[in-house]
């Protein structure tokens, strides 16, 4: 059956190569996390994807150093900021999206299968009733196959489920920002054993991704550095992919796939970060609203999961 969306999206990238988006990426070494600023040279606007909130969790302290890289760079290249994209609810740091938009302006988005994150989430943390859990916090919330503009650069959103019920990448103009779908050949794949987490679904999100032009720049969330490099990197193609993915490459099959994927995680610890990120990237990256004392706190459920 023929995939509209991803044919469309294929369109786009084929079209957009004449004039590509700048791309201006900031790795966090704290959280392995890559934020982006794309736009439009035509026009200076511009999105701020995966940004970063810095946390210490031992003093229970946020700050700003991450997000200030990327606002000092959009005052310097005189960009106006539209869009504050999420690509999922992320597990492993704190999103810095309000700080950005108090700055910089732009709409905070994600996918309208966060939902479901809430309620998973909302139920496991006891959040209180001023917590909606119907994706209210944030200013919009996309379906797959919606399309809209950065300046003249057209975006595609695609729904690609498995690593969360909620993960979307983003199509902009000839390149995707994948999210935790997949990681940089040499490191293979995200894991899929977070509540409303599936390997199969997975599989099928990232082959989806992999069906679009052969020379798509895909642009990572994350990189760690696999045994043989120590340089760290983001950006490669679809056809790289399907090459010398480790965990999904040509020939792999979605049984396949399925089994190494459960194998693997059922051995992994929770990232360091999951319990303050997710309450608070759950809200946008909004803290929960404070306490009768003024202070706001954030949960650690015990021997809960």
């Amino acid at each position: 059956m023929t995939d509209s969306t991803i044919a469309l999206a294929s369109a786009q990238v084929i079209a957009a190569r004449a004039k590509p988006a700048a791309i201006k990426a900031f790795f966090d070494d704290a959280t392995n996390t890559v934020s982006y600023v794309v736009h439009d040279p035509a026009t200076k606007r511009a999105a701020i994807i995966d940004s970063v909130l810095d946390y210490d969790p031992a003093a229970g302290r946020t700050s700003f150093a991450s997000a200030d890289k990327i606002i000092a760079f959009v005052k310097e290249h005189d960009l106006a900021i539209d869009w504050l994209l999420e690509t999922h609810a992320h597990a492993d740091h704190l999103s810095a999206a309000p700080h950005l938009q108090e700055k910089l302006g732009g709409q905070i988005a994600i996918g309208e299968h966060i939902v479901t994150v809430q309620n998973s989430f909302g139920k496991l943390f006891n959040a209180r009733s001023d917590f909606e859990r119907d994706g209210s916090d944030f200013d919009h919330l996309w379906k797959d196959g919606d399309r809209f503009q950065i300046g003249e650069i057209e975006v595609t959103v695609l729904h690609v489920p498995g690593h969360t019920p909620a993960d979307n990448a983003y199509v902009i103009g000839d390149a995707v920002f994948v999210g935790d779908t997949m990681f940089m050949p040499d490191y293979g794949t995200a894991r899929a054993d977070f509540p409303g987490g599936d390997a199969r679904q997975l599989f099928q999100s990232l082959r989806r991704i992999l069906e679009l032009p052969p020379e798509t720049r895909l642009f990572m969330c994350h990189d760690y550095l696999p045994e043989g490099r120590d340089n760290y990197i983001w950006e490669t193609t679809v056809a790289d992919e399907r090459a010398h993915n480790v965990h999904a490459h040509d020939g792999v099959t979605e049984d396949e796939f399925v089994a190494m994927r459960e194998a693997r995680d059922i051995a992994l610890s929770m990232p360091r970060l999951i319990m303050p990120s997710i309450q608070v990237n759950m809200r946008a990256g909004h803290m929960p609203a404070p306490e009768d004392n003024g202070i706001r706190y954030l949960k650690i459920p015990v021997n809960a999961v």
